[in-house]
């Protein structure tokens, strides 16, 4: 469960506001309209007042305009922003897209893991904790984005495939730019134990370039994080695939684990040591699971991989450098030298290249250091 100041800092995010909390949404009562492909929700959220004392039943036309009158102040407590509208839809989740930005890797999701979360909606009767999403426009085949809830939206996907395909999607409609987006997933799935420290890791490193200019002081301020923390979750994401294959799952590596992986890979020799090393576990456990035994467990790894050493009798690897040429049959960018301090490009000032094509020069390049155990992130 998230804490008090999470959820106020969520329902905050949601009213559109950055510092004050907002009233809790649970609290508000709801009235429910039906629209033909799509049911919308209107809750209100207001502060609590005295019960009115009794009155005798009013007479038809008396009620009328009784029922105009509370209208009337109905519309003047929203705009005094006395009363906050908040809009819930019932959605079909196949015209709802999941935001690039989501900390959770969507592929690693399954019926076996979510499926606490599938009984729990079929044992409610529903979805009962909305989603939220955005709306979006240009894409023929989405209507909204979701921002926060992800395994739902897989547990009414999996539900409408699976013998109750009138399960629809609950979700809130939010108003948010892409680092707010970011901030209230984040703040959601802060607290949640499911999405393993390396997707959060991979997730922080993306928004740091992606909102906080690669300022990670900034990105630390706006989320209110440690600095010494988020620097080890930035350190963590750059352990490479091919490295973290040799772990059965992603939830096996801790935080502290993996920094101490991820310091480890800072030269170039070892990092190609412990990807090497790697490589062989993947083969080894391969082998295991054929044979009806479990995979090796985190610790086993780790010791593994931190005990791998560059060979001491093979001969120092050359300095590599690469040139590529582009349509005009010149030279667009070059790799000079690849130290432990950086890999130094050259790009030629009148190479006649346009952007696309250095880029899918500079592509090429960053996939051929790759290949070569080189790690550019």
């Amino acid at each position: 469960m998230a804490t008090k100041k999470q959820s106020d800092y969520l329902a905050s995010l949601l009213s559109g506001g950055d510092d004050a909390p907002a009233a809790p949404l649970s609290a508000a009562p709801v009235e429910v309209k039906s629209a033909p492909q799509e049911e919308e929700t209107q809750a209100s959220v207001a502060a609590p007042s005295p019960a009115p004392p009794a009155a005798p039943n009013p007479s038809p036309t008396h009620r009328a305009g009784l029922s105009l009158l509370g209208r009337d102040n109905a519309l003047a407590r929203v705009a005094s922003g006395e009363v906050r509208q908040v809009t819930q839809l019932q959605l079909d989740p196949a015209r709802v897209r999941i935001w690039a930005g989501n900390a959770r890797v969507q592929e690693k999701l399954s019926e076996a893991n979510c499926r606490d979360l599938i009984d729990s909606i079929l044992a409610e009767g529903g979805q009962k904790v909305p989603a939220v999403v955005r709306h979006i426009s240009g894409d023929p085949d989405h209507d909204y984005e979701l921002i926060a809830g992800t395994r739902r939206h897989f547990a009414i996907r999996w539900l409408r495939a699976n013998s109750y395909p009138d399960m629809r999607l609950l979700a809130q409609v939010a108003d948010l730019d892409d680092e707010a987006a970011f901030r209230l997933a984040d703040i959601e799935n802060r607290a949640r134990r499911d999405i393993s420290d390396i997707e959060r890791a991979r997730n922080y490193a993306d928004a740091v370039e992606r909102h906080y200019g690669g300022k990670a002081a900034r990105m630390a301020e706006r989320l209110n994080l440690s600095k010494g923390w988020l620097s080890k979750m930035l350190k963590a994401a750059a352990i490479p695939d091919d490295v973290l294959a040799a772990f059965a799952s992603w939830h096996d590596l801790p935080l502290g684990q993996a920094y101490k992986l991820a310091s480890a890979m800072d030269t170039l020799p070892r990092a190609r040591a412990i990807r090497l090393e790697a490589a062989a576990i993947v083969a080894g456990n391969t082998v295991r699971v054929t044979d009806g035994a479990e995979p090796l467990g985190c610790a086993a790894v780790l010791s593994r991989l931190l005990a791998a050493r560059p060979d001491e009798g093979a001969a120092p690897a050359p300095d590599y450098s690469a040139e590529y040429i582009g349509k005009s049959e010149r030279p667009i960018l070059s790799v000079k030298s690849v130290t432990r301090q950086g890999v130094t490009l050259f790009l030629p000032m009148a190479s006649g290249a346009d952007e696309q094509e250095l880029m899918e020069a500079f592509m090429m390049a960053l996939h051929e250091l790759n290949q070569k155990g080189v790690v550019v992130r």
